[in-house]
C-alpha cells in the first residue's frame, strides 16, 4: 500500500498544483474593467471607434429616411413625428459619442461590490496544501482511492467556476465594444426594443459577474473549512 500512497499522494499534489496555477491566472485577469480584454483582443479598441461612425451615421440615416416619409413623399406609409424623431435622434448620437464614458461608469458601479466579494475577509487558502490535508487523515490505501476521486470532483467543479467567470468576462466586453450598434437601434421605435433588450443583457452579464466571483469565493471559503477538519460533517 504504500507505492499506491505515494502515486495518489504525487497525483493529488499535481492536481492542486495545476488548481493553484488557473485560479491565479483566471482571478488576476477578471474584474469590472475591460483592461484585460484589451490586453489579449487590442483590435477591440479600433473597431470600436469603426463602430461609434457606423452607429452615428446609422442613426442620421434613418433619421432622414423617417423625414422623408413624414413629408409625404411615400403615400401610404407610417413615420414617426418628426419634432420627437429630431429629439430622439440628436439624443442618442450624444449617447453613442459617449458610449465609452456610459459602460466605464455602469463597470465602475458594478465593480464597486464586485471588488468588496474579492477584498472581504475569508480564510487564506492554497490549493497545494490541500491534498497534503486531505491525504493525512487516510489510513490505506483504498481510502487514499476515495479521497484522490473526491479531490478530482472537487477541482473539476472549481475549474468550471472559473471559466464560466472567465466567460462571463468575454461576453461583457463583447457586449460594451459593440455598444454603439446596440444605442443606434434606440434611437427609432421599430428598433427600440433591440437597444432594451441589449440594457437587459448587459446588466444581467455584469450581474452575473458579480454572483460568479462570490461564488468562487464562497466555495473558497468552504475549501478553507473543510482543510481545518476534513473528516467533520
Amino acid at each position: 500500500m504504500g507505492i499506491l500512497d505515494g502515486i495518489v499522494e504525487w497525483i493529488a499534489e499535481q492536481v492542486m498544483n495545476a488548481l493553484d496555477l488557473i485560479t491565479t491566472s483566471v482571478l488576476g485577469a477578471l474584474g469590472c474593467n475591460m483592461d484585460t480584454f484589451l490586453r489579449y483582443f487590442p483590435a477591440a479598441e479600433t473597431m470600436y471607434r469603426i463602430f461609434v461612425a457606423t452607429a452615428i451615421g446609422l442613426i442620421l440615416l434613418n433619421w432622414i429616411w423617417q423625414l422623408f416619409k413624414n413629408f409625404g413623399l411615400i403615400a401610404g406609409v407610417e413615420a414617426e413625428d418628426p419634432f420627437k424623431l429630431s429629439i430622439r435622434s440628436f439624443l442618442f448620437i450624444g449617447l453613442v459619442y459617449y458610449c465609452k464614458d456610459i459602460t466605464d461608469l455602469i463597470l465602475g458601479v458594478g465593480g464597486t461590490p464586485y471588488n468588496w466579494i474579492l477584498s472581504s475577509d475569508l480564510p487564506a487558502l492554497n490549493f497545494a496544501d490541500f491534498s497534503s490535508v486531505l491525504l493525512g487523515v487516510c489510513a490505506n490505501g483504498s481510502v487514499a482511492l476515495i479521497a484522490l476521486t473526491l479531490l478530482l470532483i472537487l477541482a473539476w467543479n472549481y475549474i468550471k467556476l472559473l471559466f464560466e467567470a472567465a466567460e462571463r468576462y468575454i461576453l461583457l466586453g463583447v457586449l460594451i465594444f459593440t455598444a454603439p450598434m446596440a444605442f443606434a437601434t434606440g434611437s427609432a421605435q421599430s428598433t427600440s426594443n433591440i437597444f432594451k433588450s441589449w440594457c437587459r443583457m448587459f446588466g444581467g452579464q455584469l450581474f452575473l459577474l458579480i454572483m460568479n466571483a462570490w461564488c468562487l469565493r464562497l466555495f473558497t471559503s468552504m475549501v478553507g473549512s473543510f482543510i481545518s477538519n476534513p473528516l467533520s460533517i
